[in-house]
């Protein structure tokens, strides 16, 4: 991977944006999704990241993602195409994720939990089991055993939830979710109040939550941490072996990666038997 890769998280709230060269990410980036913005009001703000890194399009030698919003994906793809010359990749359309998905109904996956699921399994393969918790839109909790996606779990996320709270209450001031201190005790004010309610509780949820899913994974279980406000709850809680804000770019990283060697002259196809086996931590 000699050129630069954009890699774009689309979510319902959020559009993360990564840029790398080779194979680690350099920096990333968050924009808004918004279904009245427009492929070119996002291209021009494409070119602005790229420029800011003394970077011209050309220097651009892939644009791959993935969606869990089609109108806002489809502003992404026009974005890519005219301004970037490039075509976006999707995962699981353009580039499948080798992990045996356990779903029934394999679309009723998102793709963003399929990715986080396969990153974690490839940058932490000694461990035999994985749960990856995603604070994002929602709160996700994904679960994998050896090299199979498991399923998981899909809880109200921080600030869908703040939002609805805020909206419901007109006295209620908005908040910052941050707290002074990982110690819980009896806030004195209302935003005290709401943001250790908010902080600890969720922190509380990721405790409860995935104590209960180790129970059902072989030991040893590691527990990785992502999403915009796994910092801050990180901060309180100690249920996170690892914390990657960036685990979903990383995952795509990881897919391009694999795509190019599976495409260089004298090597095969990757196959879900690729991965690594389980073994002890």
């Amino acid at each position: 991977m000699d050129g630069y890769a954009v890699l774009f998280d689309i979510g319902n709230t959020n559009i993360k944006v990564g840029l790398c060269r080779g194979e680690s990410l350099a920096v990333s980036y968050v924009l808004p999704s918004d279904e009245r913005q427009t492929g070119d009001s996002l291209g021009l703000t494409l070119l602005d990241i790229i420029r800011h890194h003394g970077l011209s399009p050309q220097a651009v030698e892939d644009c791959i993602g993935s969606s869990v919003a089609p109108p806002v994906c489809a502003q992404v793809r026009a974005a890519c195409e005219r301004y970037l010359g490039r075509p976006l990749l999707l995962t699981p359309e353009d580039m499948p994720i080798p992990l045996e998905n356990r779903y029934p109904l394999k679309h009723e996956v998102g793709a963003d939990r399929l990715v986080g699921a396969f990153a974690a399994r490839r940058l932490f393969p000694e461990a035999a089991s994985l749960i990856s918790v995603d604070f994002g839109t929602a709160t996700t909790f994904d679960c994998v055993q050896g090299n199979a996606y498991l399923g998981g779990l899909i809880g109200p996320g921080v600030l869908s939830s703040a939002s609805a709270l805020a909206a419901r209450t007109a006295k209620l001031p908005r908040i910052s979710l941050e707290v002074e201190s990982s110690e819980l005790k009896p806030a004195c004010s209302t935003v005290t109040s709401l943001n250790h309610g908010f902080v600890f509780g969720f922190a509380a949820m990721a405790e409860g939550l995935t104590a209960r899913l180790r129970r059902c994974l072989p030991e040893p279980v590691l527990v990785v941490g992502t999403g915009g406000l796994v910092r801050t709850l990180a901060k309180v809680t100690d249920c996170f072996d690892v914390v990657r804000p960036d685990l979903l770019l990383d995952g795509l990283l990881l897919l391009l990666a694999e795509r190019k060697k599976a495409a260089s002259p004298g090597t095969t196809n990757w196959r879900q038997t690729d991965l690594p086996q389980r073994s002890g931590l």
